[in-house]
């Protein structure tokens, strides 16, 4: 089958060879245990992060700033699955063991899809990007599982490099560059939400935050109009 990408005299290939070449001198429960994180174990960790992110992130000040930006991220990599459709379709490449049998494959079941780009980076720095954007700590850790993800996938012999790197490109492109958008969405969706039965999904009770907006919520509540006052006697007048 012709490619855009194929070549087989190029560093890509070479980079794969290497990577790919550790399975094949490592024992059978070190390819195992890749295969498995490769697969699922990352992406557990990411949403682990992604759950210790939002009870911190309803614990600060700009609590639905920051859970807002928290919604953003998956919702981000969703887009950014949609959007690489067309592109796998474009491309058209198949994994990369299929015109180079040589390679060690640790997964079953990928023989009838296409390598470009890697869903699986893509979601993993998706999801580090919109971290970072919400809490620079975690999101620095979340990018170390997605550059992990990335080898995790060579090493499994399912993925050139080129398709983890334009995973990545990807994913950063549709988090940057729409999140203005989308924050224009969300931040008031996530105010909203503050004024109803959900709001500790956004504000933490207790918190510095839960307690300016229960505030808020009183200002906001009408004080009984005073009774209306009868109109003065002649007696009255002349008390």
């Amino acid at each position: 089958m012709s490619t855009l990408l194929a070549d087989t005299g190029n560093p890509d290939l070479g980079l794969l060879q290497a990577v790919n070449g550790l399975a094949a001198g490592a024992p059978h429960w070190v390819d195992s245990l890749v295969s498995w994180v490769g697969e699922y174990g990352i992406l557990l960790g990411l949403a682990a992060l992604c759950l210790t992110a939002w009870l911190q992130a309803r614990r600060r000040p700009d609590a639905p700033v920051a859970v807002a930006g928290l919604i953003w991220a998956p919702v981000a990599v969703a887009l950014a699955e949609l959007a690489n459709l067309p592109i796998s379709a474009i491309v058209d490449r198949p994994r990369p063991f299929v015109d180079h049998p040589e390679l060690v494959v640790l997964v079953e079941g990928k023989e009838g899809t296409l390598s470009f780009v890697s869903d699986h980076s893509t979601m993993s720095m998706g999801i580090a990007v919109g971290l970072l954007l919400v809490n620079r700590r975690l999101g620095l850790l979340a990018g170390v599982l997605a550059l992990l993800q990335g080898f995790c996938r060579m090493f499994m012999g399912v993925h050139y490099p080129t398709d983890v790197i334009g995973g990545y490109a990807l994913a950063t492109a549709v988090v940057l560059l729409l999140a203005p958008i989308a924050m224009a969405v969300l931040v008031p969706f996530c105010h909203a939400l503050t004024r109803t039965a959900l709001a500790p999904l956004v504000v933490a009770r207790g918190s510095r935050s839960g307690r300016a907006e229960t505030r808020r919520r009183r200002r906001g509540t009408a004080a009984p109009a005073p009774a209306p006052e009868e109109p003065a006697t002649e007696r009255d007048l002349a008390a």
